[in-house]
């Protein structure tokens, strides 16, 4: 097999007897890049229209109808004015009364958004979007931001004009010493690495009887977008580093039933195989045992389904499925990987209320 070293064109020969070289298909398939130079951009056109239709089935989930977001993803658009796609600069970035920073804020070249989305979306299907549905998927996000009209259609031929309209276009540089070799550093401080304290000073923060007064505010969203506060339902950060992360490692083995490790007896759910099974397919990330995360609390769907002599089947049939809309707009993806009888474990466990 022959690779090109990075920076060099000159392929690196596999030992003998090891590997092959890759065809030009297989070259192909995984190198698809585009840059700012468009280099790499495939053939291909979409409208804005096709676009929204596309959106709706198949982004909207996660990111709202028109770019606003869901319970957990930042805003596509927002934040930029006419005067920003004039400028090629986003006074809101300066002036920093913007709550969330949206992609079209940030983004400085069309064709990053271009290839995210072709590369990396939708998220439970990457790369299986065609270049002309990334093309009207990326218009249709355009139009959202007023960067291109409702009829326009965007396409190879005419992305670089669209280039020159992006909002944030002049607002990224390479001419500092991150891009730089030699040049000199973004900070002029000196590393000094002695007497660092291991917690940084608190100089103010509410008062205990105050601290859950309107609710959990890890659960509340911010204005824009999913910006969260403090989990007030956990015991407040107020020792040493190590001091707060062994709080915070007991508080979070305790909402899945789990005595911490250095407690000198666990309990039996500490050993069951069905939170260990939910631990290792990521459903502990989006759900918790009694508390609502991204998705709802085991203990919530173990009382929606409770009496259901068929409850075992549906929910089987939903995490092998996935989807969205019987507990919010925030999609599950489908978990067809996972061992049927490794489903069943998990879902028994669940409807006897994760214990």
């Amino acid at each position: 097999m022959q690779v090109a070293a990075s920076g060099s064109s000159t392929p690196i020969k596999a030992p003998p007897g090891i590997g092959r070289d890759a065809t030009p298909a297989e070259l192909g398939a995984w190198d698809i890049d585009v840059r700012p130079d468009f280099k790499g951009l495939p053939k291909g056109q979409g409208s804005v229209a096709d676009g929204q239709k596309l959106f709706d089935a198949r982004c909207a989930s996660c990111h709202g109808t028109f770019g606003e977001s869901n319970e957990v993803f930042n805003p596509l658009v927002g934040g930029t004015t006419a005067d920003d796609i004039k400028t090629g600069h986003v006074a809101s970035l300066r002036g920093n009364n913007q709550p969330v920073r949206t992609t079209l804020m940030k983004v400085d070249t069309v064709s990053t958004m271009w290839d995210y989305i072709r590369r990396a979306m939708p998220w439970n299907a990457p790369r299986s979007l065609t270049p002309d549905e990334v093309y009207a998927v990326t218009a249709y996000i355009l139009n959202l931001g007023e960067i291109v009209p409702a009829d326009f259609v965007l396409s190879d031929k005419n992305i670089g004009d669209v280039q020159k309209l992006m909002p944030n276009r002049n607002g990224m540089t390479r001419a500092h010493g991150m891009w730089r070799v030699g040049d000199k550093p973004d900070t002029h401080n000196k590393a000094c690495m002695q007497d660092c304290p291991e917690a940084g000073i608190v100089t103010s923060a509410l008062p205990a009887y105050a601290r859950d007064a309107h609710g959990d505010l890890a659960a509340q969203n911010r204005v824009v977008g999913p910006v969260r506060g403090v989990d007030t339902k956990l015991p407040p950060l107020s020792g040493t580093a190590a001091q707060n992360a062994s709080v915070r490692k007991t508080a979070a083995l305790a909402t899945l039933g789990m005595a911490s490790p250095d407690a000198p007896a666990q309990t039996a759910t500490a050993t069951s195989p069905a939170a260990t099974l939910a631990d290792k397919n990521g459903c502990l990330a989006c759900h918790g045992v009694t508390d609502k995360k991204i998705g709802p609390a085991f203990s919530e769907v173990a009382a929606k389904y409770h009496g259901q002599s068929n409850a075992t089947e549906i929910l089987a049939a939903k995490i092998r499925a996935g989807g969205a809309g019987n507990w919010g707009s925030m999609p599950m993806p489908p978990q067809s990987q996972v061992a049927e009888a490794d489903v069943r474990t998990m879902v028994d466990w669940i409807l006897r209320g994760a214990h």
